[in-house]
């Protein structure tokens, strides 16, 4: 009997112990000290919001696959288009504020449209430093997008919705970003959006991974990076903190590997703009 008792006694620690170990793999740092923030399973640390406030629907529109979220997929293909609705827009948010980070994670689009699709087409976007949690939140955003028509990317964009702020600087003829260092001025007419540094370095409706960065120091600046290269740069960011969201909006899109890596103190910007 006590030998029984003690293989009983041995099999209830061991589960314990994996079942902690299991736990502990989702906020292990990396080598490089990053950390999972969505770690494929379930929605620990995350909570959903849709703009029609349904949240059943919302576990249907961000749908975990194989570790990923994979936007829309239990939803038919030209989803509520042209109604002038867009339910379905939305944001999967952290729970957690931050400030001083490099957030980075990958992005591929899908084949169904929805919504709003005929004015913006494949969008998409990661909001940070976000206050408050309407749909759309006031929160500065990258903006994710391939406007098919024009064959252009619009990953790297800078959306500054009503209630934020911040000091950009851009080609005085294309209107696309430019560091000062090579001649780019600071905006004259203020906008909301600031388009990123033209590149031919993304993956648009291919099946294929894109790699972003949004690297954020508190108040002071936030380097945008498109597959390994700095898109776009701004300054003096008004809020300096909040929690992360990831949006749903007019199409099909997978992303997966988000993580992050935290700072105490800031990083001078020299650092992650040395070419």
């Amino acid at each position: 009997m006590k030998n029984r008792n003690r293989l009983r006694l041995s099999s209830i620690l061991l589960v314990m112990i994996f079942s902690i170990v299991a736990k502990a793999q989702n906020t292990v740092q990396t080598n490089d000290g990053f950390v999972k923030l969505f770690n494929g399973e379930n929605w620990d640390g995350w909570h959903l919001k849709l703009r029609n406030g349904d949240e059943e629907m919302a576990k249907k529109v961000y749908a975990i696959e194989d570790g990923m979220v994979h936007v829309f997929k239990n939803f038919q293909d030209s989803i509520d288009m042209n109604t002038g609705e867009n339910g379905t827009h939305g944001l999967f948010y952290t729970n957690k504020k931050y400030s001083k980070y490099i957030l980075r994670f990958q992005y591929k689009w899908g084949t169904k449209i929805a919504n709003n699709f005929d004015r913006w087409q494949y969008d998409a976007g990661v909001y940070y430093h976000v206050i408050d949690e309407k749909i759309w939140p006031t929160g500065i955003e990258y903006q994710i997008r391939y406007d098919h028509i024009k064959k252009s990317n619009h990953t790297g964009d800078l959306i500054r919705p009503k209630g934020t702020d911040y000091t950009w600087y851009c080609d005085e003829e294309s209107k696309t970003y430019l560091h000062p260092n090579d001649g780019g001025k600071p905006e004259v007419k203020r906008d909301w959006m600031h388009l990123a540094a033209p590149t031919k370095n993304f993956q648009a409706v291919n099946g294929k991974w894109n790699q972003c960065e949004i690297i954020v120091m508190g108040a002071q600046y936030a380097i945008y990076k498109l597959n390994g290269d700095v898109v776009n740069v701004a300054y003096n960011l008004s809020p300096g903190e909040g929690i992360l969201g990831f949006q749903s909006e007019t199409a099909e899109i997978y992303y997966q590997n988000i993580e992050i890596k935290e700072f105490d103190e800031i990083v001078p910007i020299e650092k992650f703009l040395k070419k």
